[in-house]
């Protein structure tokens, strides 16, 4: 669980009922809550996080019938951080990622709207 003091630095930028994403300005980082756990990743960690969750087929998993189980592990070079997600767990961890990339780009683009007319 995350402690109070803690939480008050944390901006949240994104959450479902499966997970959070925290950004934290006074670290330089993002805090992911998922999976029963919580990560901390710098911008570069958490851009690879996006992408290996990105690059996961999951049709492709679903229309598999061979035995192979249905477990992915998502393991990023350079960071500290490793996840073995079930389906399910990779859907829900992807729409995380989807909706806070969304709220990140929504913000840039109000910033650019606020700022570029007042001038």
């Amino acid at each position: 669980m995350i402690a109070t003091t803690e939480l008050t630095l944390w901006t949240d930028v994104f959450s479902t009922k499966t997970g959070a994403v925290y950004q934290c300005d006074a670290e330089r980082c993002w805090y992911v809550d998922f999976a029963g756990k919580v990560a901390k990743f710098d911008h570069r960690c958490f851009m690879k996080l996006r992408k290996a969750v990105y690059a996961i087929d999951i049709e492709q998993k679903l229309l598999n019938t061979t035995t192979d189980p249905d477990v992915e592990i998502i393991f990023i070079c350079a960071c500290d951080h490793c996840y073995v997600l079930s389906l399910a767990q990779i859907i829900n961890l992807k729409e995380l990622l989807e909706g806070t990339f969304v709220m990140l780009e929504l913000n840039h683009i109000i910033h650019d709207r606020v700022y570029s007319n007042s001038l």
